[in-house]
């Protein structure tokens, strides 16, 4: 099968090259466009392995408010954005967080774990 053209915009500064990537049985076999090094990186990232941080809220009980925000503390595979929603969708915080503080930890076996966005103190 030949090489496939994928456009990809690049997020890794402000520039926001279009990158065009040449793709062939998941690999990236070209690179054209990039304006840096980490362009180029970025653009066969987002093609062989692409990953992106997870942020979501999870319930509290108990506390200063009902829903308190978390994100993983590295970016995760994309394609389990869904498991991973899926076990973050059973916890309830039942006590006073700090940011950074950890909520879940080592999700899915991948070495990232769940950390509070916001400080949230008890209700009492």
């Amino acid at each position: 099968m030949p090489a496939m053209d994928r456009k990809i915009t690049c997020i890794e500064c402000p520039t926001g090259c279009t990158v065009t990537v040449a793709v062939e049985d998941g690999k990236a076999v070209r690179v054209d466009g990039f304006g840096c090094r980490r362009g180029r990186d970025y653009a066969i990232s987002e093609v062989e392995h692409p990953e992106r941080l997870l942020t979501t809220t999870v319930p509290a009980c108990g506390l200063a408010v009902r829903m308190v925000p978390v994100r993983t503390s590295r970016p995760i595979p994309r394609d389990m954005r869904t498991q991973a929603m899926e076990t973050i969708r059973q916890v309830r915080l039942r006590h006073a967080v700090k940011v950074g503080d950890v909520i879940i930890e080592n999700l899915l076996g991948l070495g990232v774990d769940v950390v509070a966005t916001r400080e949230v103190l008890s209700d009492t």
